[in-house]
C-alpha cells in the first residue's frame, strides 16, 4: 500500500476530526455549504427516499438530505469513527436520529444489497477511495434502477484567469492553513490528492466503466469543486 493511500485511511481523519468542520468552512470561504445543497437538488428525491451518503465523516451532506426532503432517511459511512461520532450527535442535536444513522464501512464493500438505496452521495470523498472503479461500482450496486447518485469532488482548475487564484489557494493556501489549524500534516494530503485528481471529462468517463450513465458534470466555483450526477446502467 502507498503512503498516499494510508494518508486516506479512516485512522488519518481520526486525526483532524475534531476540527474538520470548522476547517472546511474556512478553506473554502463557506462556500461548501452551497456545494452540497447543489449537490441535494440533483438528486430528484421523491417523497419519502431511503438515501446512502457515503464517506459522510461529520454527516454534514446526510443532515442537508434530511433537512430537504422531510421524508427521507439516511444512512452514512464512513471509515472513520471519530468522524462518525461527531455526526451522530450533530444529528442526536438537530432531532434527526430517528431519520439518520452512520455506521462504520469501506466503500469499496458496501454493508449494503443490491438496489436497496433510492439514491446515493459521496462528497470529497471519492479521491480517497484506494480502488476508485471498485467504490463507483458499489454505487452503482447498491441504487435501484433510475436512482441519481451525486459525486462531489475536489480538483485543481487547470485553465483561465481565475483558475489560476483558484490553483493558488488550492496549492499554497490550503496546506499552510489547513496545517495551522488543525496541528496536523495531513492537510498537506489534500493538496497532493486534489492537484492527482484526474480533470472531470476523465473522471466522468471513469464513472462510465464503473457502470454509471453520467447525467451531468456540473462545475463550481471555477472548478475548484465538480458535481457529477449519475445513474446506475441498467442491464439488458
Amino acid at each position: 500500500m502507498t503512503t498516499e493511500l494510508v494518508l486516506g485511511s479512516g485512522e488519518m481523519f481520526d486525526k483532524i476530526a475534531a476540527r474538520y468542520d470548522m476547517m472546511n468552512r474556512v478553506l473554502s470561504f463557506g462556500m461548501d455549504k452551497g456545494w452540497r445543497r447543489r449537490t441535494v437538488k440533483a438528486l430528484a428525491l421523491g417523497a419519502k427516499p431511503h438515501v446512502l451518503d457515503l464517506a459522510t465523516g461529520t454527516g454534514d451532506l446526510a443532515i442537508e438530505i434530511a433537512r430537504r426532503v422531510p421524508g427521507s432517511t439516511v444512512i452514512g459511512i464512513d471509515p472513520s469513527s471519530q468522524m462518525l461520532a461527531i455526526a451522530e450527535k450533530k444529528v442526536a442535536k438537530r432531532g434527526l436520529a430517528e431519520r439518520v444513522t452512520f455506521q462504520v464501512g469501506d466503500a469499496q464493500a458496501l454493508p449494503l444489497a443490491n438496489c436497496s438505496v433510492d439514491a446515493a452521495t459521496i462528497a470529497f470523498g471519492i479521491r480517497n477511495v484506494p480502488d476508485r472503479v471498485k467504490g463507483l461500482r458499489e454505487l452503482a450496486r447498491v441504487v435501484r434502477p433510475g436512482g441519481r447518485i451525486g459525486v462531489l469532488e475536489l480538483g485543481e482548475p487547470r485553465k483561465g484567469v481565475m483558475g489560476a487564484a483558484a490553483r493558488f489557494h488550492c496549492r499554497q493556501v490550503i496546506p499552510r492553513l489547513g496545517a495551522l489549524l488543525s496541528g496536523a500534516k495531513e492537510y498537506k494530503y489534500l493538496q497532493r490528492s486534489m492537484a492527482a485528481f484526474p480533470p472531470a471529462e476523465e473522471f466522468a468517463r471513469i464513472m462510465g466503466t464503473a457502470g454509471l450513465h453520467v447525467i451531468e458534470v456540473v462545475p463550481l466555483t471555477f472548478g475548484v469543486c465538480t458535481l457529477y450526477v449519475a445513474t446506475p446502467v441498467e442491464e439488458s
